[in-house]
């Protein structure tokens, strides 16, 4: 008894900064990197581009989600398809053309039936939206394998559509879904949502301005914590960090704020504290790098995807929530991968590791000086 009041206190702590509705009710999270992505043209997801950092490398992340209680699984994105040959026109070019490459990789399908998943154990496939690199290759999947879009999802198909990104198969047998958060009266961090199982486990929220049809999840992992997934809301963890409340929760560690002050170029970033050739990370407060805006940005509507970041943001200053993005490379080497789960993320301080890894030079996403 002591035990379900003790979570019980947990979960309203939490939940009263959100207005989540308590529950005990939960999901079980396993991700996947399914393949690495580099682009020579960053510039049409983030600003500035620093001279040095002229390419961009990113993974491509997909999750299994399994219901606690029902034991039904379902995925949330799928990464790309490695039948390259066999994408879209529209897509096929920009990888002829070099402005993206991929390294060889397995297909979802091949590293969940490898790891003991079977594909007809999978009722439903959830795409946060329909850009190549999250859909997979739905052909692939069994008639009975259900599909939930985002609104307003563009169905255009090729060849009929010629510059669409979708094709037949990517529809065929299956029954899909489109949501309609008209109809629902639950907002979390100013972000409309879907009870999806009806329990408070997991959450499909409207996130618009990457694409239409965008949407993110919140998936409650034990009573009292959480993992956003942010699908592409934004593709690097500069776009999110650092803000004043989540510097409040998380400061930047000592080792990081004195390396900082030499390795961000002043000539790019600036703050309150900062002088030349000095950077002042404390101070800081809005996040080093921004949505692209340009006109051949990967955002249909950067400004609203600038709103919908802000909002995802309140999660992040959130010590119960942890963000994980589609194409955060500052997570690889720290995220658990399949078949391990992110159950325990906060117990094993996963996020606490994680959060300020994109501003050091070690890791592989810094990208803020020569």
């Amino acid at each position: 008894m002591a035990t379900l009041l003790f979570l019980a206190f947990l979960a309203l702590r939490c939940t009263a900064r959100l207005t989540i509705p308590a529950s005990n009710a939960i999901v079980e999270v396993k991700a996947f990197n399914v393949a690495t992505m580099t682009t020579i043209i960053p510039g049409v997801v983030l600003q500035p581009v620093v001279p040095g950092h002229n390419t961009i490398r990113i993974p491509l992340h997909a999750f299994l989600i399994e219901h606690s209680a029902s034991k039904k699984r379902f995925m949330f994105d799928l990464g790309m398809r490695n039948d390259l040959l066999n994408l879209p026109p529209s897509v096929a070019r920009q990888l002829q053309s070099g402005v993206f490459s991929v390294d060889p990789f397995k297909d979802i399908t091949e590293l969940l039936e490898e790891g003991g998943v079977p594909l007809e154990s999978v009722e439903t496939i959830i795409w946060s939206h329909s850009h190549f690199d999250h859909i997979g290759d739905m052909s692939k999947w069994p008639n009975t394998t259900n599909l939930v879009i985002g609104p307003g999802t563009n169905r255009s198909l090729f060849p009929e559509f010629p510059d669409s990104t979708l094709r037949a198969s990517d529809f065929a047998g299956h029954n899909v879904t489109e949501l309609n958060f008209d109809k629902t009266n639950l907002t979390f961090s100013g972000l409309p949502a879907i009870d999806y199982f009806g329990d408070g486990s997991f959450y499909l929220l409207n996130t618009p301005g990457h694409r239409v049809g965008h949407i993110t999840a919140l998936a409650r992992v034990t009573p009292s914590t959480f993992i956003v997934l942010g699908a592409d809301t934004c593709h690097h963890a500069g776009q999110l960090r650092p803000r004043p409340k989540f510097q409040a929760t998380y400061p930047c560690p000592a080792d990081l704020l004195a390396q900082t002050r030499a390795s961000v170029s002043t000539d790019y970033f600036w703050s309150p504290g900062s002088h030349a050739g000095a950077f002042d990370m404390l101070s800081r407060e809005q996040p080093l790098l921004s949505i692209a805006d340009l006109p051949n940005s990967a955002d249909a509507d950067p400004v609203a995807g600038r709103v919908s970041l802000d909002k995802i943001a309140g999660f992040d200053a959130d010590e119960d929530f942890l963000v994980v993005l589609s194409h955060d490379e500052s997570l690889v080497g720290v995220l658990p991968y399949f078949p391990q789960s992110l159950t325990a993320w906060k117990g094993t301080r996963i996020k606490d590791k994680a959060v300020w890894g994109f501003v050091d030079q070690a890791n592989p996403a810094f990208r803020f000086g020569p």
